[in-house]
């Protein structure tokens, strides 16, 4: 009797462990990033380091809120991590960050004590912390795994309107802006396209989260500023959560389309692509329950 099907299809089921190589190696990334931008942005350093008061203690002067997000993130990414996965995801960060961060400082929604607009030191914030999103909303998927679906879909109607109108209402001074139209209507199109009402309420959850704390970060130690001079607004808070919807649909709708011409294209045939998620349509646009 040959068993080799079946060895083989227990091989795929099996969960990824918790810490691997790819663990190790998305870690090494994420400090040489930090690495690079301190080397590069010296001036900046040198700048806060100025701030400490020798007269105080050192311990009672470190920012600890930036270095309880600098250990989660750490220890996030670290979870489960799957290269063929992770670098779409880093990928999409990194070019969706720097959408997001043109409009917020071209519009003057937000300013940089810098007045760069937008400041390169902070994009690559963006994919790392899109990478720990993507290990928040897995748990958050196990842990809601037995809710019904018809709750999530409620929930998703109240989230996502309640955040259009908040968004509307936030952005009235940039009204005349074309690129504030330009979000507002992928806002919309994200709202009312099909979708998976489950998934898209959980990212949301887990980038509102983790966006929390680096808002209230950034805006208390004023390295940016919004126009409202809260700390934080709530429509930042949101924003990305619905960032995060955002970049994980193009990370599903681009790898379909890579799936598409791998097929077509022999040449492709041996680049490495994640498997599908189950449940998912063309362009991983899964209709609602």
């Amino acid at each position: 009797m040959d068993i080799q099907p079946e060895l083989a299809s227990s091989k795929m089921l099996k969960p990824r462990r918790t810490l691997s190589r790819a663990s190790y190696t998305l870690l090494s990334v994420f400090l040489a990033i930090i690495l690079l931008i301190i080397i590069i942005w010296w001036p900046l350093v040198e700048e806060y380091v100025g701030y400490f008061n020798p007269a105080y203690p050192v311990w009672r002067q470190l920012d600890w809120l930036l270095i309880g997000i600098f250990l989660f993130m750490s220890a996030m990414i670290m979870i489960k991590a799957d290269l063929k996965v992770d670098a779409w995801i880093v990928l999409v960060g990194i070019f969706g960050g720097l959408s997001i961060e043109s409009w917020g400082t071209q519009t003057n929604l937000w300013t940089y004590f810098t007045n760069e607009r937008p400041p390169l030191w902070i994009i690559p914030a963006w994919p790392i912390a899109s990478l720990a999103i993507d290990r928040i909303y897995h748990y958050l998927d196990r842990l809601t795994r037995r809710l019904p679906e018809k709750f999530f879909s409620a929930l998703y109607w109240i989230v996502f309107t309640g955040f259009l109108l908040l968004m509307v209402y936030f952005v009235q001074p940039t009204l005349d802006k074309s690129l504030t139209w330009m979000a507002l209507a992928v806002c919309l199109l994200l709202t009312f396209g099909r979708n998976n009402h489950r998934k898209n309420v959980l990212l949301f959850i887990a980038g509102a989260g983790l966006g929390y704390f680096l808002e209230r970060w950034g805006t208390t130690r004023e390295c940016w500023t919004y126009y409202t001079r809260q700390t934080p607004p709530l429509f930042a808070v949101l924003a990305h959560g619905l960032a995060t919807v955002a970049f994980f649909r193009v990370m599903d709708m681009a790898l379909d389309l890579a799936r598409v011409l791998k097929d077509r294209l022999p040449w492709l045939s041996g680049f490495p692509l994640p498997e599908k998620e189950p449940h998912s349509s063309k362009f991983s646009i899964p209709p609602t329950g």
